[in-house]
Formats: C-alpha cells, sequence, structure tokens
C-alpha cells in the first residue's frame, strides 16, 4: 500500500471527498515527521511506536579501496511494532 491507495482507503471508509482526504493523510504524516525531527516519541497505541535513534561517530572503511573514513554521528527514525499489529500479521 502506498500514500494513494491510503488516501483511497480514508476517502472510501469515510464518504470524504478525495481532496480531504488527502488533507487528512498528509496532516498525519507531517505531525509525525514534525515530531520526530523535534526529538519527540510518537506512539500509536496497537500500531507501534516511532523514536529517533542517535548513533555516535565511529570510524568505518571504505569498501572499495579500504581507507578509513570518519563516519560523523546521525539521527535516524526507528519504528517499534506494537502487540497487537504483531500478532495480526503472524496469524493472518
Amino acid at each position: 500500500m502506498n500514500r494513494s491507495d491510503l488516501i483511497n482507503a480514508v476517502k472510501n471508509e469515510t464518504d470524504l471527498s478525495r481532496r480531504d482526504a488527502e488533507k487528512i493523510v498528509n496532516t498525519f504524516f507531517d505531525s509525525i515527521s514534525d515530531a520526530l525531527a523535534n526529538g519527540e516519541r510518537v506512539e500509536i497505541r496497537g500500531f507501534g511506536s516511532f523514536t529517533v535513534k542517535e548513533y555516535k561517530p565511529y570510524v568505518g572503511r571504505n569498501p572499495k579501496t579500504g581507507d578509513q573514513i570518519e563516519v560523523p554521528p546521525k539521527k535516524l527514525p526507528f519504528f517499534k511494532v506494537g502487540k497487537e499489529l504483531k500478532e495480526k500479521v503472524d496469524n493472518n
């Protein structure tokens, strides 16, 4: 399922116009993105939680040349699946 499929599902389930369904879906994803960008945790009960993991800098290797390179610290979004979703996927 992609964003367009999700918009169509919201439209069909709620009898909203496609434009209104698109606003809802975009607002939902923008809110999650903004919260993560601000370092906040997002939890959706029954689905899972989104957090930001911080990775320390380290010395890596260029696989092509074997040279050592400094990898800077970074932050990446991380999703942890919720119990209900895990069970639903496992039982289907």
